[in-house]
């Protein structure tokens, strides 16, 4: 079975925390009634006009309203902005709450004003992120940790707080680029495939983490994989919806510095077709036709769906995620689990 979730949004400020929390936990209830059991958030700092909850805490509360087998994620939490230890430990105790149900996404980020408003050197995000993936592991499977790096030092600490998981939450490690699926293959258990990402990006980005895996004799298994997804009764009503749900977002991405989302000059003058080479709009037919394209061309578990945009209310967000709970993610879940490709023999000498 081929498992699928949700990517939780963002919202305008205007709707208030309390009723944003509230939406959520609607939502949440939505999308498990109709199948879904990955639950994903992502993570901004001073954010202008839109708003994330912040996704330790959020993940916690959400535990208690959730499945056994739904699955809560990070995707993605900003690992620069943080020192290791603290986050080593906050992920630990979030596993802890969530019954060894957490999943720890991280990226480098892409907004220079998130590292300027922290103080910390936006250039340096990248070798940050490599230490701290590094570091986490230690102090998460090792007794005693003695680590000497470029920005942290410890000397024989020990932990006194390690996760529920063995020997630790998956940690999936978010990119656009080749060199971040490089970054996934070298520290990761799996990389989170952007939603705009071709058919021929997932293959390189692929061959990366497969490469990275190789050398650690790590096997290279079924992948998270994001998609942005909207079912109407036509093709041509469900691209006119997602235009209408969704450009916004678009723009606000191209402003704010995430290239992969397209140039703001092209998303405006063309939206639909930009974003009719990533999206997969259309009938459930035709949706679940191109999802299992996707899903029986690579190994694909679990297919993580956006189904929200801030301009939505949360009823047409539940509307929408009761559309994709008709056909859509029935037809994912009966598609068999990939199973992972043994490790070259080279790798294991």
């Amino acid at each position: 079975m081929v498992a699928v979730g949700m990517l939780l949004s963002d919202v305008p400020t205007s709707v208030s925390p309390a009723k944003q929390f509230d939406d959520v936990r609607r939502i949440v209830e939505a999308a498990q009634r109709n199948g879904m059991t990955y639950i994903a958030i992502g993570q901004h700092f001073l954010y202008g006009e839109l708003r994330w909850l912040q996704p330790v805490p959020l993940l916690a509360r959400l535990a208690a309203d959730c499945d056994r087998e739904t699955r809560l994620a990070t995707q993605i939490m900003i690992a620069p902005l943080y020192h290791p230890v603290m986050l080593a430990e906050e992920l630990a105790t979030l596993d802890v709450v969530t019954e060894g149900r957490l999943v720890f996404g991280a990226g480098i980020g892409y907004r220079p004003e998130e590292f300027d408003h922290l103080g910390i050197p936006f250039k340096e995000r990248a070798a940050r992120t490599d230490e701290i993936l590094e570091l986490l592991v230690k102090l998460w499977t090792q007794d005693e940790v003695t680590h000497s790096g470029r920005f942290w030092q410890l000397d024989g600490v020990r932990p006194h707080l390690k996760p529920v998981q063995d020997p630790h939450p998956p940690i999936w490690v978010g990119a656009q680029s080749v060199a971040g699926a490089r970054r996934a293959g070298r520290f990761g258990d799996a990389f989170p495939v952007t939603p705009e990402a071709t058919y021929a990006e997932i293959e390189e980005r692929f061959a990366a983490v497969r490469e990275g895996f190789a050398a650690r004799g790590k096997p290279f298994g079924p992948q998270p994989v994001r998609r942005n997804v909207l079912v109407a009764d036509s093709r041509e009503e469900a691209v006119v919806e997602y235009a209408r749900q969704s450009k916004g977002k678009y723009l606000s991405y191209a402003q704010k510095g995430m290239k992969h989302a397209g140039s703001a000059d092209d998303l405006d003058a063309d939206f639909v077709a930009s974003v009719t080479k990533h999206a997969v709009l259309g009938t459930d037919a035709e949706v679940v036709a191109e999802l299992t394209d996707l899903c029986t061309r690579f190994p694909v578990d679990p297919l993580l769906l956006r189904p929200q945009w801030p301009s939505m209310s949360a009823e047409e967000t539940i509307a929408a995620i009761e559309r994709l709970g008709r056909e859509v993610v029935p037809a994912i879940r009966a598609l068999p689990t990939p199973q992972p490709e043994p490790v070259p023999a080279a790798s294991t000498a």
